[in-house]
């Protein structure tokens, strides 16, 4: 690249980032924090327009000021950076700002080779904290050259919290025994629950961004970056799991529904939208690798609102969009998730492991009333329970809360508003 252009993007960056706003500090902020210290790079992965440039800049912000060096990659000038140009890049970085050893980089997984120059320049004693939106291409790249030298953090869209706070509405545990906020919290948690958590969609409140952000992922993260011919079956598959929130499925099931020739094909497609991070599968729980990887998977969107806003279902779905919020957020508590079948083919909704023991069984359900939904649901988790050895389960609903006792066994039954708010 000619210097002369390299330089002019790096100084109308730098006034960008100026302005930019630092939005509410994320939760991820104080995670961040306990890797200062280690010399590993930081990757921040996650879906287009999740906020990680905000992140980013909070970061810098709080803790580098002006000790740092910031590049952007998805300026669409850069398209003939290439390895080679880092050189240059950081020779221009020295000339406007002196030198510097953190390093803030966004989207850099654009640039093929980009972890030769990282490896380098960590070699050599300098810090980075990089995003992108490609799980493959991050997890490729770091595992041949950064192995072991990098921590890997992945930030969804908002939570209930961070939502609350994006609408400066605070709350404390008082709040769940005032009648006027708890009903405050109550009819902002239905908002979220159906607009999701996406930053610039909440910020304008015009479902273009989203349409455009699905757009963006389906044609320039996936059909542009894998050479895909059959992008009217990469629309149908995508279009099916947004529309299909919770729902079990085979590959050869997709593969007769998307008529097309091969399994693999399927398994590709599925592979390159969960690398986008549009979407998350689930594995059944066996004692069993063999089974897990046979059996059926559960499907979840990375938002509501992005589901909402391109399969139109809310009304219809409520309970599954209950569930998908569930699933977000133990992913954002970094649990380790399945889903459960009993012996009798009952199923559980999520099955929580750590250090290869059944932590937690959960069901989530919209609500308890009706008798026959709460005989299913309570047979499933208590079948579960017996099997797997369990005292305790616990069903979220929409906004029931009670303890139930069976025998030995216990059932806590609490909202989801109020569990996301723990």
């Amino acid at each position: 690249m000619k210097r002369t252009l390299l330089k002019e993007i790096i100084l109308e960056q730098q006034k960008e980032i100026k302005k930019k706003d630092g939005g509410i500090e994320r939760i991820k902020l104080s995670q961040v924090k306990k890797y200062f210290k280690l010399p590993h790079t930081v990757i921040i992965a996650g879906i287009r327009r999740t906020g990680k440039s905000t992140l980013l800049f909070q970061i810098m912000d709080k803790f580098y000021k002006n000790n740092c060096y910031y590049f952007n990659f998805e300026d669409e000038r850069l398209l003939n950076f290439q390895v080679e140009d880092f050189n240059a890049l950081y020779e221009l970085f020295i000339e406007i700002k002196g030198k510097k050893k953190n390093f803030f980089f966004d989207e850099i997984q654009n640039i093929k080779g980009w972890e030769n120059f990282v490896r380098r320049m960590q070699d050599q004693g300098n810090k980075f904290f990089i995003t992108g939106s490609n799980a493959s291409l991050l997890s490729k790249e770091l595992g041949t050259k950064l192995t072991g030298r990098y921590v890997y953090l992945e930030l969804l869209p908002f939570s209930f919290k961070e939502y609350l706070s994006f609408k400066n509405i605070s709350f404390n545990e008082n709040s769940f025994f005032q009648t006027a906020e708890r009903a405050k919290l109550k009819r902002n948690f239905s908002s979220y629950l159906k607009e999701g958590g996406m930053p610039e969609y909440l910020k304008y409140q015009e479902k273009e961004v989203l349409a455009r952000t699905y757009e963006d992922i389906l044609y320039r993260d996936i059909a542009m970056r894998y050479d895909l011919k059959q992008v009217k079956a990469l629309r149908e598959l995508a279009l099916y799991f947004l529309s299909n929130l919770a729902c079990l499925f085979s590959y050869n099931s997709l593969k007769k529904f998307l008529k097309l020739g091969s399994v693999n094909t399927v398994k590709n497609y599925v592979e390159y939208l969960e690398n986008s991070f549009l979407i998350f599968t689930v594995n059944l729980f066996s004692y069993s690798l063999k089974q897990q990887f046979v059996a059926p998977k559960k499907v979840y969107c990375i938002d509501n609102g992005l589901s909402n806003s391109i399969s139109f279902r809310f009304s219809r779905d409520k309970g599954k969009f209950l569930e998908n919020l569930v699933f977000l957020e133990l992913k954002r508590r970094e649990e380790e998730i399945y889903y459960y079948k009993t012996k009798n083919n009952l199923e559980v909704d999520f099955l929580i492991r750590e250090e290869r023991k059944v932590k937690k069984l959960i069901q989530v359900t919209k609500s308890l009333d009706d008798f026959k939904t709460r005989e299913r649901e309570m047979k499933s988790l208590i079948t579960a329970m017996k099997e797997l050895k369990m005292k305790n389960g616990l069903i979220l609903t929409e906004d029931e809360e009670d303890l139930i006792k069976d025998g030995n066994l216990k059932i806590t039954v609490l909202p989801i508003w109020k569990w996301l708010l723990e």
